[in-house]
């Protein structure tokens, strides 16, 4: 193929991590564009394609049987040449810690854009640094693209952490004629201030106590009429045999607004620093009346850019993952993302849509 045939995409840019390959990715296998990303992961002490990462170009080759240079381990540049994208069941197993939620963070937007309905099952971490928890997809991500006519179902059959993984989640995905503009500006009253605690393995459950406690402390003390209702588990040997611990908590407002924060924990876990970490987060965000979370923000890039008519979220400042997501988006589609710092310190991103129709429905 012709050099001049590819979408170029430099992945130093901004947060010089896996954002840029995720997103150029899923966007060239439904736009049917070739893609080529260079610098992979630069910015990374480890740059290049780690075990996650090549994983999830991997499935996306399969599912849409494309031509691929540079899927190695450690590979700083990748040719992806997608042909059309395949209803089917995929399974990964990473052998890894690998996060489970990125992997489907890349397949999830492709699989909505296929024939007929999938499932994708992946082993590895479901609850691992730098990656959303899999209760931040179920509780979190679910109802923010249910705004664009999207949705999904995802069952978590064990859970997995670092540093062995063996977790294993079944996503369950319907395809969609297309996405519609998503509005995410009304913030509304607060409604509804919940979560769950979880330890596992050998860890005692008073760490999970500890976490309800403390964040339901935190919650009451900056607005003490607030119904705050934090589930403690324990999980079981059958779902999973090593330790683990953390705690994600959301708030839902009249305005339909499903905010998320979470923690997790490391080799020393303190569950009153868990809780105080991920209520403290969430606080902040309900403090400011933003309708988007900041882990939200640049996982909804991708599907602004593509909806039908012109999507709008209101949300705090701008992580370099979005900024990544968004310039990353502008190159492969050509549309154009407003983005305007309002009085009250609130950012707001707007974005006429590509109005993508799936052309295998």
């Amino acid at each position: 193929m012709d050099a001049n045939d590819f979408v170029e995409i430099d992945g130093s840019y901004l947060e010089g991590g896996g954002q840029a390959l995720r997103n150029a990715l899923s966007l060239s296998c439904i736009l049917g564009k070739p893609v080529r990303v260079v610098k992979i992961r630069a910015n990374r002490p480890n740059p290049g394609l780690s075990h996650q990462h090549l994983h999830g170009l991997d499935l996306l080759r399969d599912i849409t049987n494309a031509d691929v240079v540079g899927n190695v381990l450690l590979s700083t540049k990748v040719e992806f040449t997608p042909r059309t994208i395949l209803d089917n069941t995929y399974r990964v197993d990473t052998r890894t810690a690998a996060s489970i939620t990125l992997i489907y963070q890349m397949a999830l937007p492709v699989l909505l854009f296929a024939g007929r309905s999938s499932r994708l099952i992946v082993s590895g971490g479901t609850n691992v640094a730098f990656a959303p928890p899999v209760e931040y997809m179920q509780q979190v991500l679910l109802p923010n693209l249910k705004r664009f006519g999207a949705g999904f179902e995802l069952k978590v059959q064990q859970y997995g952490f670092y540093p062995r993984g063996k977790g294993t989640c079944q996503l369950d995905v319907q395809p969609v004629a297309k996405l519609n503009a998503g509005q995410f500006m009304d913030f509304g009253r607060i409604n509804l201030v919940s979560g769950v605690g979880f330890c596992a393995g050998r860890l005692p459950v008073n760490i999970a106590i500890d976490m309800q406690q403390t964040a339901q402390r935190e919650i009451h003390r900056l607005w003490p009429e607030q119904e705050c209702t934090i589930e403690t588990v324990k999980h079981s040997p059958e779902k999973t045999r090593d330790n683990g611990a953390g705690i994600l908590m959301t708030a839902n407002t009249t305005g339909g607004v499903v905010l998320g924060a979470s923690a997790l924990g490391k080799k020393r876990i303190d569950g009153h620093v868990l809780g105080s970490e991920a209520s403290c987060q969430l606080a902040e965000y309900m403090r400011k009346e933003i309708c988007v979370d900041d882990y939200m923000q640049d996982q909804l890039i991708i599907y602004m850019a593509l909806a039908v008519g012109r999507s709008r979220m209101r949300t705090g400042r701008l992580t370099k993952h979005t900024r990544t997501a968004i310039h990353v988006a502008e190159q492969m589609t050509g549309v154009k993302f407003d983005v305007t710092v309002e009085p009250g310190g609130q950012t707001l991103v707007t974005c006429e849509g590509l109005g993508q129709l799936n052309k295998l429905i």
